[in-house]
Order: structure tokens, then C-alpha cells, then sequence
């Protein structure tokens, strides 16, 4: 597995900024939490390669000088499991501190460990001026630029009413010291084969991104509820050697009642 594949994956599918229109967040709350199952496929295996983990917490700020508001304090975890953590031990630690009405974040934490690879990075976010500042740089960024964390739950809140038929969305979130620009293509709703019943979903498919980091284009299709929380429930994605599949495995805590699946 190439570096970062693992939880990077993931975190394409929830890194969506659309220019939609947002309504209030109606989406999710403090306390939830979202666990994942991360399975590999190829010619010759066919494996759980890993587990990633959604959380909200709610913290005070303390993000500006004399600013004590509480913000939002996300978090997502990924770890390999089984045989893939004998070979390729990932331990991917990602956090976000996101104003709870712009859902802008105002720091990002990321503390990466994957095999052999370590990288550890601290951003701040300066909305009003559109800086980010890391250890090693100050970078002007576009208006409402998101980081990894912060693009899922920014997600989440859109009017889903609003997205036209193969409406594309602009993606701008910055990583690495650098933004990154992407695409995500609405394909409409379906039903998905989940849990103990057929799940109404939307379905969306990355189709392009930019930069060292998503140099690639992934075939990946993505279904999330269709439903008020906008819960990410299936991922695929064909890869250089293989395909991966993310899976939602449990879930506590939501704002909303989950989407009760029609009978199989």
C-alpha cells in the first residue's frame, strides 16, 4: 500500500466543499461518533486492512487572543489491523478545530505514522485574512478554505435539494503546505444493500485532484444517507494493485435518528 493510502482514501471521500447553498446544521452534534472498516482486495488477497473513527467533541476556542467561544474538536483515527498491521502498521491521528457556524477551521493537527513514514504537522487558519500558517510557512488561501477534518462536517450541512442533476462541486482544502483543488460529481440518489435492509443514499464520485498528494485519478463511487446527518456509509475505489472498500461499522450519539433501511 502506497503511503498514506490507508486513511487518505478515506479522507477523500468525506474532504467535500461545494459551493452549494448550506442550510443551519441540522447534520450532527457534539458527541457522535463514526467507526469505519477498511477491506483490501486483490488477485491474491481478499483482507480487513484497517479500522478510522469519526469524532465531535465540543472545547473552548482559545483559537484568537481573547476569543473563549466553544468550538468544535474533530477528530478521525485510522489504524491497520490483521496482517497489514504485521507489514504496514499505520497508527494516522487527524484533528480539526471548526467554528460551530461557519464550520471553518481555525486549526488543523495531523500526526501521521505509517510504516516507516512519520510526519507531524500544526496549521492555524486565519479566516478573515486568509492565512495559513504552519512551522515552516505563511500561505495566502482562497476564501473558505477547509482542511481534511473540517470539509466533512462542512459537507454534511448542505441542501441536498439544491444539487442539480451531474452537478459538479469545487473542492479547495489545504494540506502538506498547499492547497489542493478537486472535483466531486453528484450522480444522484440510489439504494444501497446495507445493514439489515436496502439504505436510501446519495451518490457521488470524486473525478479529479490536483497536486502531489491526489495526483491520481480515483474511479471511486461514494454513498451517504440520504437523510439529515448525511452519513457517509460506502466507499469504493479501484487502486494501482487491487480496490478498497470503506464500509460504516457502528455509530453512536447522532443528531438525528438514523435512516431507518426499507426491508430487504
Amino acid at each position: 500500500m502506497s503511503r498514506s493510502l490507508f486513511f487518505l482514501v478515506l479522507m477523500l471521500i468525506l474532504s467535500i466543499q461545494s459551493k452549494a447553498q448550506i442550510r443551519e446544521n441540522n447534520a450532527f452534534n457534539k458527541g457522535e461518533e463514526l467507526t469505519y472498516r477498511v477491506y483490501y482486495s486483490s488477485a491474491i488477497i481478499d483482507a480487513t486492512a484497517g479500522e478510522a473513527k469519526m469524532t465531535v467533541r465540543e472545547v473552548k476556542g482559545n483559537t484568537e487572543p481573547g476569543n473563549n467561544d466553544t468550538v468544535y474538536h474533530t477528530t478521525g483515527t485510522g489504524r491497520s489491523k490483521g496482517l497489514f498491521d504485521l507489514f504496514y502498521k499505520v497508527r494516522d491521528k487527524y484533528e480539526s478545530y471548526i467554528d460551530r457556524q461557519s464550520l471553518l477551521p481555525y486549526a488543523f493537527v495531523r500526526n501521521t505514522s505509517e510504516g516507516d513514514y512519520k510526519q507531524s504537522d500544526f496549521v492555524t487558519f486565519d479566516q478573515k485574512d486568509h492565512i495559513a500558517r504552519t512551522s515552516k510557512k505563511k500561505m495566502v488561501i482562497p476564501e473558505n478554505t477547509h482542511d481534511l477534518i473540517s470539509a466533512l462536517y462542512y459537507m454534511r450541512t448542505l441542501n441536498v435539494e439544491d444539487f442539480g442533476p451531474d452537478s459538479l462541486y469545487i473542492i479547495d482544502f489545504y494540506l502538506d503546505d498547499s492547497v489542493y483543488h478537486s472535483a466531486i460529481k453528484y450522480l444522484g440518489r440510489d439504494t444501497l444493500k446495507i445493514f439489515h435492509g436496502r439504505l436510501p443514499c446519495i451518490k457521488i464520485a470524486p473525478m479529479m485532484a490536483t497536486g502531489e498528494v491526489f495526483a491520481d485519478k480515483y474511479p471511486m463511487y461514494v454513498w451517504v444517507t440520504d437523510d439529515q446527518n448525511h452519513i457517509p456509509v460506502l466507499a469504493s475505489s479501484k487502486i494501482i494493485v487491487g480496490s478498497i472498500k470503506i464500509e460504516l461499522t457502528s455509530y453512536r450519539n447522532l443528531k438525528n435518528p438514523f435512516l431507518e433501511p426499507l426491508p430487504k
